[in-house]
């Protein structure tokens, strides 16, 4: 039997507080041996991206690569976000070992204050851990 971790997500906020790659990933328990061997692997190129200043309103993409390095098909079978304002677009099919696939997260700040803001987007895939949190930063400034 499969245990994922349960993950509280944080809203977007404001934080002059960087998060750590230790922060970015969500480790399975009670899972054995067998049930590990059984599950594929995802690599992703980064798990943070800094959109630097974002004036007020603006809405920003950007497009987080990933490899499957494991030896099944890799299937991602859900994504959440901390909040309203980051939408995702995942890769649809399986994607077979050896190939890559793409989530592209997009962020619309209309409603959000000026300042620090960062928002969190949890990945569940057949992968072990089975959750992988992607970091998005940026800097609300407004119009000069």
């Amino acid at each position: 039997m499969i245990f994922s971790v349960n993950c509280i997500l944080l809203g977007c906020r404001s934080s002059n507080t960087s998060v750590s790659e230790n922060d970015n990933l969500i480790i399975n328990k009670g899972l054995d041996e067998q049930e590990k061997a059984n599950m594929t692997e995802i690599l992703f190129e980064n798990l943070f991206y800094n959109f630097g200043e974002v004036i007020q309103g603006e809405t920003v993409s950007y497009t987080f690569h990933y490899k499957n390095v494991g030896n099944a098909f890799l299937i991602i079978s859900n994504i959440e976000t901390s909040c309203g304002c980051t939408r995702t677009i995942p890769s649809r099919e399986p994607i077979k070992p050896g190939e890559k696939g793409k989530i592209t997260i997009t962020v619309d700040s209309e409603d959000k204050k000026i300042g620090e803001m960062t928002s969190y987007v949890v990945v569940t895939a057949n992968t072990y851990p089975a959750q992988t949190m992607l970091t998005l930063h940026a800097s609300i400034v407004s119009i000069k």
